[in-house]
């Protein structure tokens, strides 16, 4: 697949919260997933991990700071960072993540 709509395969995807492969980019994934308002389980990874709003809004809790991450902001999540989902999520979320590569790359200047 060359072409991705990823709010018409969010829209599609019948479990809320459980992510896709639509591609990769090196050894980086590329993920859709649709939010539906409710709240997901705080999670750790070894890995960054960049959250792309594409539409809706993505509330975050990092740490004890809440983050809101609108349509067109990403939120990176840096390695061993402990962050969970709020409820009032909704939404098409892409998450860009290299679960067995690098881990040192980030946001630039």
């Amino acid at each position: 697949m060359t072409f991705i709509d990823f709010n018409s395969l969010a829209a599609d995807k019948e479990v809320a919260w459980k992510s896709s492969i639509v591609g990769h980019v090196g050894p980086a994934n590329i993920k859709v997933l649709r939010m539906d308002g409710s709240p997901a389980i705080e999670e750790t990874h070894s890995y960054n991990e960049a959250l792309i709003v594409i539409d809706g809004r993505l509330l975050l809790q990092v740490n004890e700071e809440t983050i809101l991450v609108e349509s067109g902001q990403m939120y990176l999540a840096l390695a061993g960072t402990p962050h969970s989902v709020l409820p009032g999520s909704h939404g098409t979320l892409v998450i860009i993540d290299d679960p067995v590569g690098r881990t040192d790359f980030g946001v630039l200047p």
